[in-house]
């Protein structure tokens, strides 16, 4: 199934140094035992990396939002 792009440009770079910023905060609560927050800062760094990568988010489609430039 082929998902049309909705996420780019100024969108696209937040969410990846958003993710990204997760992504270490996730590590670090890993590393001192903190679980819970663990769990949930990868949940949600997953999602944002993701959207970054596909180019794609269900929830913008959802909303009609699309940030990219055509």
């Amino acid at each position: 199934m082929a998902f049309e792009r909705n996420v780019g440009g100024i969108d696209r770079i937040v969410r990846g140094v958003l993710g990204t910023w997760l992504l270490l905060v996730t590590i670090r609560a890993m590393l001192n035992g903190q679980r819970t927050k663990a769990f949930a800062t990868g949940i949600a760094s997953v999602g944002l990396l993701f959207n970054v990568v596909i180019g794609w988010c269900g929830l913008n489609a959802a909303l009609g939002v699309d940030s990219c430039q055509r």
